[in-house]
């Protein structure tokens, strides 16, 4: 299986991302809503300079046919190349998984992050997906 790296740019933005998680679970600590994480990661992306999208439609491409009916909603797009799945949850579940790689591979991206920030020490609640 060839594996091509990541190029410095999608690094750097990964980089920044859990450079921002980290801020902002220092600051605000777990116990509070997924949607209190996304707004203020969004603040500190945007401040660092970097398009942060929120709530973003993705269209489901099946058998080469997009369906009109359903899309899937991608909490957080970064610079347009880097899936971000916010969760504030007790324990975090295979699910959670599957639907980030979902997200990643449907959008034609490289890179995603899911982060629970529901978590004592956020670094244990980052999860890097390459693909």
């Amino acid at each position: 299986m060839d594996y091509e790296p990541l190029t410095d740019e999608l690094e750097r933005i990964g980089k920044e991302i859990v450079d921002s998680a980290h801020r902002v679970h220092k600051e605000l600590g777990p116990g509070l809503l997924e949607s209190v994480y996304e707004e203020c990661m969004v603040y500190d992306l945007r401040r660092k300079g970097l398009k942060a999208e929120t709530q973003v439609d993705l269209p489901i491409e099946f058998d080469g046919h997009v369906l009109k009916g359903n899309k899937l909603r991608i909490d957080m797009v970064v610079e347009g190349k880097v899936v971000v799945e916010n969760k504030a949850v007790v324990e975090m579940i295979p699910l959670y998984e599957a639907q980030a790689l979902t997200y990643i591979r449907q959008g034609k991206m490289r890179l995603g992050y899911l982060i629970n920030y529901n978590v004592t020490l956020i670094k244990n609640g980052i999860k890097r997906f390459v693909i």
